[in-house]
């Protein structure tokens, strides 16, 4: 009997829909192969010491790139993004088809999805003849919070199964932590998932982590015209404040914080879909500018903890931009 051949899946880590498209994939993988697959997964974060994937983790006989930065390598095997900023360039973008040709890869790229799940999703269904019908519900609310498609402020902060889920992935998103909830997602339904051990055992020490973080946003926050400003990067956060700032000031267009992890100082910029107004800046393009990337309403960059400076020096120019 022959050995599983090795796929290694390289996906954007702490992040639900990252950890979505590794279950979406993995489920479509294990359905067109006949033969058996022994899969891995790496947890892939933009930050100053990874803006591509490390060529040493593209090592199996399949390697894949999910929601994360395209990183050319003859070993790349299956490549799907969403994200405007997923190629440097067009020339990058144009260098990679051209390197489809004739090659065993599959490039899948389109900014114009919500999700890289859903992405993954129809593709399997339109090229690959595989119905992932069964993880409707995880595609779904894939799209939904990467796309901050709720109908409320207040809805973005509830404790729906699959939003708790993905508060335990924004702070347990490791590689492998991605190794035992994968599984469990393709699995089980959503509410099992949240009903999980690796959900609810990690649950109570985020929870308190996102109070604190929310009553300093509360504190902190500043209006600047359409702009909310948030500067929390004097000491280590460990819970998320999402959507805080919408709730806070239902009217703004626009949100600037800047946070510290243990890791990075994050630079986070959001357009509020619920203020009623019209949206007139490409977040990506501004996060770009700053060394980061993302969607057109929503981004990120990051840098050293030891470049506190430069980071607010950066949301002073994003903040200026998005007043204009």
């Amino acid at each position: 009997m022959s050995a599983p051949v090795d796929v290694v899946v390289n996906t954007h880590g702490f992040c639900f829909d990252g950890a979505a498209s590794a279950a979406a994939f993995t489920a479509m993988l294990k359905r067109t192969k006949s033969e058996a697959l022994s899969f891995s997964y790496r947890s892939c974060g933009y930050g100053p010491k990874m803006n591509q994937v490390p060529a040493a983790w593209l090592s199996g006989t399949i390697n894949a790139i999910l929601d994360f930065r395209y990183t050319e390598h003859p070993a790349l095997t299956f490549y799907f993004d969403h994200h405007k900023t997923g190629f440097g360039s067009p020339e990058e973008r144009s260098a990679a088809e051209r390197h489809v040709r004739g090659t065993g890869r599959h490039l899948h790229f389109d900014p114009a999805y919500g999700s890289c799940t859903k992405l993954v999703a129809d593709v399997a269904r339109r090229d690959y003849g595989t119905d992932l019908a069964d993880l409707a519900e995880l595609v779904r609310w894939a799209d939904i919070i990467d796309t901050a498609g709720f109908p409320s402020a207040e809805s973005a902060l509830a404790s729906t199964p699959a939003q708790r889920i993905a508060s335990v992935i924004e702070h347990h998103g490791d590689a492998g932590f991605l190794t035992s909830i994968v599984p469990i997602l393709i699995e089980r339904s959503l509410d099992e998932v949240a009903a999980h051990p690796i959900v609810t055992e990690r649950e109570p020490a985020i929870v308190a982590a996102r109070n604190d973080t929310e009553r300093r946003i509360r504190a902190s926050a500043e209006r600047r015209g359409d702009v909310v400003f948030v500067d929390l990067s004097g000491d280590v956060l460990a819970g998320s404040g999402k959507f805080v700032t919408y709730a806070l000031y239902p009217d703004s267009v626009y949100s600037v914080m800047l946070l510290r992890t243990k890791q990075l100082i994050k630079l986070g910029v959001g357009y509020n879909p619920w203020c009623g107004r019209e949206r007139r800046h490409d977040i990506a393009e501004i996060c770009k500018s700053e060394g980061g990337g993302g969607h057109a309403v929503v981004g990120a960059a990051t840098f050293a903890l030891s470049a506190l400076s430069e980071a607010r020096e950066a949301a002073a120019r994003v903040v200026k931009r998005l007043e204009q």
